[in-house]
This record gives C-alpha cells, sequence and structure tokens, in this order.
C-alpha cells in the first residue's frame, strides 16, 4: 500500500473535522480508490489497528474506521487538495448557550454516582448529629467516627477541581492526567494556605487575586478548555523526541500562572459584581433583595462567586448583630431541595429517584451541591423552577424584614437563628422557605422535565435480555434482533417515512448490510418527505443532504440514509427543513427530496434507518409489517438490565 497513491474521498458525514468528532451521532467511511484492487491490499488495509471492515465494492475499498478516526483524518486531511468548497451553511454551529449546555452536562454527568454517594452520607450524618443533639444529648460531631465519615462526605466536593479537572479534559480531548495535576494544584494546601493568609501574593514578581478555589467549579474548566489548546499548540511545534517530556511540563508552566491569573479570579470578579449589585438593590428595595439573592444564590454556588458576598453578612453580623443575607440564601436551598423532591416524586428512573431523595436531605441541612449537579442542573429545568421559587421565597423574607442574629448555614437546624427578628419577620422567613420549597417541587412535578429512561421495564424483561444478549454473542453483526417482538419493548421508534420495507441486511451497501453502523431496518420510500419519528435533536445534516443524524428525546441516536450513494448528487433533489442544532417536534418536516429525478439519475432510493448507539440496548427489533406509514412503530428497543 506504501507505493499507492491515495485519493480519499470523504462521505457520509465527514463536512469538517467537527463532525468527525462527534462520531457517536455520524459514523464515517473513508473510501480509498486504489491503481491496485487487490485482495492483497484489501487485507493490508484490514490488518491496520483501528480499522473494523473492509467491504470492496464498485472497483473501491469502503474502509470503516472505529474510535480512532479523528487521530486518522487529522493525519490525511493536509495531504488533500481541497476539491469544493463548501456550502456557508455547513459552518453553522449550534447556538452558544446549547453548546454550553452539553458542555456542563458531559462534565458533571460522570461524577453524578460520586455526588449521589457523598450527598447520601452527608445527609445520614446531618440526621444522627441532629438526633443525638436533641435526643441524646450528646454532640457527635467531636466523634473520631464522625469526622472520618465528615471527610469521606466532603472529600468529592473539597477535591472538585481534581474531579471535575478529569471529565472536562475527556469532554475537550486533552490529557486527563495534566488537567487533574492543575486542578490539584488549585487545592494544595500550601497554596491554600497562601491564598488565603494576610500577605499579597506574587507570581513571578507579579501581584495576583488572592482566592480559595477549593470546591470551585469554573477557574478548573476553562483552565482545561484553554489547556486543550495550549497542548495541541505545544505538540505542533515541539520535536517528537521531545514531546513525552516537554509538552506535559511546558503546559503545566503555561496553565498554573494563566488559571491563578486569569482564570481562577474569574469567580471573584463575578462575585465583586454581585457585592455592589448586592448594596445597591439593598438600598433600593429589600423586596428586589430577597429575590435577587433567593433567586441567584445556587447559581453563584455553582461559579463558586457566593464567597465573595459571604463576608457581607459576616459584617453585617459583626456592625449590627444580625444579618439578612443568609436569610434570602435559605429561600434558595430550600428550592433546590423541593425541586429535587419535585424529580424524586416524577421520574421513573430508580437511579435518579435514589439521587433526587438524598439530594433533598443534604439540600433541607444546607448542602446543596448534590441537588444541584445531582438532579437539579443536570436535568436543566428543575433549576429553573428553583430559581423562579427561591426568588418568590426571598421576596417575601425581604418585604417582612426576615434576619438572623448570627451567621449559620441556612437549613431546618438553623431556623432558630431568624427567631429572634420578631413574630412577622419570623413567619415570613417560614412561609418564604415554604415557598421556595414547596413552589419548585409543585412546578417540577406538574411542569415536568426530559426524564432519564425508565429501568422498569428492563427488570421485568430481564430474562428475555438474557436470552437476546446470548443470541448477540454468537451472532455479534445481527442486524436486527427477531426474539424482540414489541410487548417486550422498552422503548419504540416511529418510522420516519412511508413505503415498504426491506430487512437491512438485505440492503445492496454491504456496510449497512453488515450491522456495523448500527441495527436497524431499510424502507423504500412511497414519499419523498422525512419526518421527524419522535421529539428529537437534529444532531448533522450531512453537507450533501442524503443523511440525517437525530438524537431523540428518548436518548436513541440515529441516523437516516436517503438512497445508495446518492453521496454524488451533491445535495442535487434533496432540500432540508431544518438546520444543525434544532430541537424538532415529532412529525415535523426535516428533509425533502425529489424522488423521480433520483431514480432517474440511476440512484437506488433504498432508505436505512439505524439506531448507532445500539450497543447502548440489549436488543433492537424491527416491525413485521410490509408496508408502514409515517405513526406506525418501526424500530423496538429493550434496555440493557
Amino acid at each position: 500500500m506504501d507505493n499507492h497513491k491515495i485519493a480519499l474521498q470523504i462521505i457520509d458525514g465527514v463536512g469538517g473535522k467537527d463532525n468527525v468528532s462527534g462520531l457517536t451521532h455520524c459514523f464515517t467511511r473513508l473510501r480509498f480508490v486504489l491503481k491496485d484492487e487487490s485482495k492483497a491490499s484489501k487485507d493490508k488495509i484490514s490488518s491496520i489497528e483501528g480499522v473494523i471492515q473492509v467491504v470492496e465494492a464498485s472497483g473501491q475499498f469502503q474502509v470503516v474506521l472505529g474510535n480512532k478516526v479523528e487521530a486518522i483524518y487529522d493525519e490525511i486531511m493536509p495531504l488533500l487538495e481541497s476539491t469544493a468548497t463548501e456550502d456557508d451553511e455547513q459552518d453553522k454551529k449550534v447556538g452558544i448557550g446549547t453548546k454550553i449546555l452539553n458542555v456542563v452536562t458531559a462534565i458533571f454527568t460522570p461524577t453524578i454516582p460520586a455526588i449521589a454517594a457523598s450527598g447520601m452520607l452527608k445527609g445520614i450524618l446531618a440526621v444522627a448529629a441532629l438526633i443525638g443533639l436533641n435526643v441524646y444529648h450528646v454532640d457527635i460531631k467531636t466523634f473520631n467516627t464522625y469526622i472520618i465519615l465528615n471527610a469521606a462526605s466532603d472529600a468529592l466536593f473539597y477535591f472538585m477541581p481534581v474531579i471535575l479537572a478529569r471529565s472536562a479534559a475527556k469532554v475537550f480531548k486533552t490529557n486527563e492526567y495534566i488537567a487533574m495535576t492543575l486542578g490539584a494544584t488549585l487545592c494544595y494546601p500550601t497554596l491554600v494556605e497562601l491564598m488565603t493568609g494576610n500577605k499579597a501574593v506574587t507570581l513571578f514578581g507579579i501581584g495576583i487575586t488572592k482566592a480559595n478555589y477549593v470546591s470551585s467549579v469554573v477557574p478548573i474548566i476553562i483552565a482545561v478548555f484553554v489547556l486543550a489548546y495550549v497542548e495541541k499548540f505545544v505538540k505542533k511545534i515541539m520535536p517528537d523526541v521531545l514531546k513525552i517530556i516537554m509538552v506535559p511540563t511546558l503546559s503545566l508552566l503555561i496553565m498554573v500562572p494563566a488559571t491563578l491569573m486569569i482564570f481562577g479570579p474569574i469567580g471573584i470578579y463575578i462575585g465583586n459584581a454581585v457585592n455592589w449589585a448586592y448594596h445597591y438593590i439593598m438600598n433600593l428595595s429589600p423586596i428586589l433583595l430577597g429575590a435577587f439573592v433567593g433567586g441567584i444564590w445556587c447559581v453563584l454556588v455553582i461559579f463558586g462567586a457566593h464567597r465573595a458576598i459571604i463576608p457581607i453578612g459576616i459584617n453585617d453580623v459583626a456592625k449590627t448583630g444580625r444579618q439578612n443575607l443568609l436569610a434570602f440564601a435559605g429561600a434558595a436551598n430550600f428550592s433546590q431541595a423541593g425541586a429535587a423532591l419535585g424529580v424524586f416524586f416524577r421520574t421513573k428512573n430508580k437511579n435518579l429517584k435514589t439521587v433526587a431523595a438524598s439530594a433533598t436531605v443534604t439540600a433541607l441541612f444546607g448542602i446543596t451541591e448534590p441537588a444541584i449537579y445531582g438532579a437539579n442542573l443536570r436535568l436543566k429545568k428543575p433549576m429553573v423552577y428553583a430559581v423562579i421559587s427561591g426568588a418568590l421565597g426571598g421576596a417575601l423574607m425581604g418585604w417582612g424584614g426576615s434576619y438572623g442574629n448570627a451567621f449559620a448555614n441556612q437549613g431546618v437546624l438553623t431556623i432558630p437563628v431568624y427567631a429572634s427578628a420578631g413574630t412577622k419577620a419570623f413567619i415570613c422567613y417560614i412561609l418564604g422557605c415554604l415557598i421556595a420549597f414547596g413552589g419548585a417541587c409543585i412546578l417540577t412535578v406538574i411542569l415536568g422535565f426530559n426524564d432519564l429512561p425508565s429501568d422498569d421495564l428492563v427488570e421485568k424483561n430481564s430474562s428475555k435480555t438474557d436470552q437476546i444478549e446470548d443470541n448477540q454473542e454468537e451472532n455479534p453483526a445481527k442486524t436486527i434482533d427477531e426474539d424482540l417482538v414489541a410487548d417486550d419493548c422498552d422503548l419504540s421508534v416511529n418510522s420516519p417515512l412511508e413505503g415498504k420495507t426491506i430487512p437491512l441486511a438485505q440492503v445492496s451497501d454491504e456496510v449497512f448490510a453488515s450491522g456495523v453502523l448500527g441495527k436497524g431496518i431499510a424502507v423504500q420510500p412511497a414519499s419523498g418527505k422525512i419526518l421527524a419519528p419522535a421529539d428529537a435533536t437534529v444532531s448533522m445534516i450531512y453537507p450533501t443532504l442524503h443523511a440525517i443524524g437525530l438524537i431523540l428525546d428518548s436518548g436513541i441516536e440515529m441516523m437516516i440514509h436517503i438512497g445508495i450513494d446518492t453521496v454524488k448528487l451533491n445535495g442535487k433533489y434533496f432540500e432540508k427543513h431544518v438546520q444543525d442544532g434544532d430541537h424538532v417536534k415529532k412529525g415535523q418536516l426535516l428533509v425533502s427530496f425529489d424522488m423521480q429525478k433520483i431514480e432517474q439519475a440511476g440512484y437506488d432510493l433504498t432508505t436505512t434507518v439505524v439506531v448507532t448507539n445500539s450497543k447502548n440496548y440489549a436488543a433492537i427489533g424491527s416491525t413485521n409489517k410490509d408496508n408502514v406509514i409515517n405513526n406506525d412503530q418501526l424500530l423496538y428497543l429493550l434496555w440493557k438490565s
């Protein structure tokens, strides 16, 4: 193969590097046109690490690549000559808000089990301490057992920069261990002592903003994001012989000062802005101040910026013997607890229900991180409900003049702190907490959220799952699981088009027929319209418009590929009606095409519908109907137990 000139045509989903990196949403085929089409060349390609399959068709080798496709893409693309200009619409990006939320979700999702465990342990310790103090008049917080278990419950949050550094590094595709070292630097005891001490701190003779980065979130995420680019730049300029040592060394030498001087203080600057806003609103209206703090407090917790305004409350207690900051913040905490409880009542996912239950308890005792990261922010909408309810509760407290006579963490244990404000103020505080808690819970239950898939049916069908998985082990390349019927399925997908059904194994394109790209079915279309089979997000519309990738709200990832080799039409006779990143409703028109002209051009219109994340399911079955319309169930899916 070394002696061959290779002409590379990238098809089925690659319009740019960003497309390749989304391999779970668009499976890529690299088609090599070789002068020598011998079997030896085919075998040679097959032996290359990372190649899943080689298919010979029409005088071409189709090489199906695995998860190394991006690295291969990066190496090959500089060798290619540009043969066509890309359509301007191809460069359109997903909205920045959606991108940020997706990144936040991807970073925090791997930490959910640890957050749930820490939250549950915190809840148990809080209840034990309450019982010990009020029933047995013993402060168990002085016991070694409590101290050790409390350390276990606090460790995740204390070392949050280290934990998030790893998951952020995976998202931003940079060295995980360098990222973790960067996070660990922010938590290093000597540095923490230096940054929280009374003396000014300098780095290379330059003064830096002092801040405690323990438990912080935003600084490390921004730092790892920048680290990814720094690492790529250093790799590009560094000789290969020095890369293994110098790339990580220079990455740290650049990023540690940059983090402490630039990215780290961002949370502090946000806090300073909020500090100014706090005093401005307080002078304007206590009601507005209560709504502001009650609504935004837990948002500030996410950024670590709440620490910058905590001195306001401390200073108020020192000067006047009272503070209202934590009264309003209490509304925020109770709203997070209420939203988590609403998630508990509404969700059908057992793991999420467990997380929400423990998070509710810990939030009631003033520890909101498990509720924020484990449920509310993760699901987005409950976080919005919590902000709204917290603002309403805080506004009532502001109207009533609620305040506390001590600086104490806000939760059920510290309610007596606010009794000294008088009957009206104390009643308003209690009612504010109830409004925040109850409002968030009711809004979450009634208005709902995009729930995680239920696992109840998986348990019911566990024996069926085992049977099908055994069959899969015998024949891993099956294109459909004939044993799965509608009555056994957990999820179903409607047909995105009408026409005659064809087993995927009978499709003339061997890559689809082999099931390598995912299990599914094919349809010979009766009309030139592709409709959304369910509410979904458009993960990609291919530049040639012959295929579209979807992420259904249920979590199913699928690709609809119109015709065989229709990529060669370069979008001719196709028209798209949605854009990348659009959220579409069931039945919405996605793509239309002129069937008659495409067939006259000599192309087979057989349309394949495959589930590209098939490995997430124990089995995928298909309809037994010979013909389907848009509302007919086309595919059935069974969750893994």
